[in-house]
């Protein structure tokens, strides 16, 4: 399990489950359906989970390219290693969706609304307006980057020697998430990763979904742009207030 490995099965159950969990939620038919945002949000948070602790001990788990960027920005990773950390997170994010797809392929079927196809895969805002949604996503990203740049390991008091806790080590990346969701994430569904809104966006593209409607290109870049933005702030303030 090489670096590039780790980001590509993390990115992969990442959205394999988050993906998932939007697709349990608008596609008709499922057990689901319709069940809201609750759901969403934590299925998005345990999504996280899962994909920190299969790839957090051998790449630690960026598995979005705007944390790559903000942690390359402060100096707590190489700006060398980006591009294939970039590259492997879209790799795992277009693989992810393609196998929601698959699982749910009967429920794209019976669903006519191409926006509730569409919104399995990727973003689109409650409210379209550029500045407020590119501000937003800004936010909620600037949240998560500055928070896990000030992630701390459990020590021993005495001596200082680091405590392994094993999985429960990831579990508070995915409090994070689960928070900037339910407390910032209703205004354009909080992608706060580039991978996750464009690599699947791409995928929606390309598969042979019936009635599959727009794909959204207009609003595509504002989950791409707005993140790394966010990220390059984390990583600035970071900096300032050391």
């Amino acid at each position: 399990m090489t670096p590039f490995v780790a980001e590509i099965v993390g990115t992969f159950l990442l959205i394999l489950l988050g993906c998932g969990v939007n697709a349990n939620v608008s596609l008709k038919g499922t057990f689901g359906s319709q069940s809201g945002w609750i759901v969403i949000t934590t299925g998005w948070a345990f999504a996280v989970y899962t994909g920190v602790v299969v790839a957090g001990p051998y790449s630690g788990a960026h598995m979005n390219p705007a944390v790559t960027i903000g942690l390359a920005l402060s100096g707590e990773f190489s700006i060398y290693d980006v591009p294939n950390y970039i590259i492997a997170q879209f790799i795992g994010a277009m693989l992810g969706a393609f196998f929601v797809w698959l699982i749910h392929k009967d429920h794209f079927d019976a669903t006519e609304d191409g926006n509730s196809k569409r919104a399995v895969f990727c973003n689109a805002p409650a409210i379209p307006n550029i500045l407020t949604n590119l501000l937003t996503e800004i936010v909620g990203t600037f949240v998560l980057v500055f928070a896990v740049l000030y992630f701390t390991d459990a020590t021993m008091m005495k001596d200082n020697s680091i405590i392994g806790l094993g999985s429960l080590g990831a579990l508070p990346v995915a409090l994070i998430v689960w928070g900037i969701g339910l407390s910032l994430g209703g205004t354009t569904g909080y992608a706060i990763n580039p991978a996750r809104d464009l690599g699947p966006r791409i995928v929606h593209a390309l598969l042979p979904i019936k009635n599959k409607g727009s794909n959204g290109w207009g609003y595509s870049w504002i989950p791409v742009i707005g993140p790394i933005l966010g990220a390059a702030v984390a990583a600035f303030l970071s900096i300032w207030l050391q």
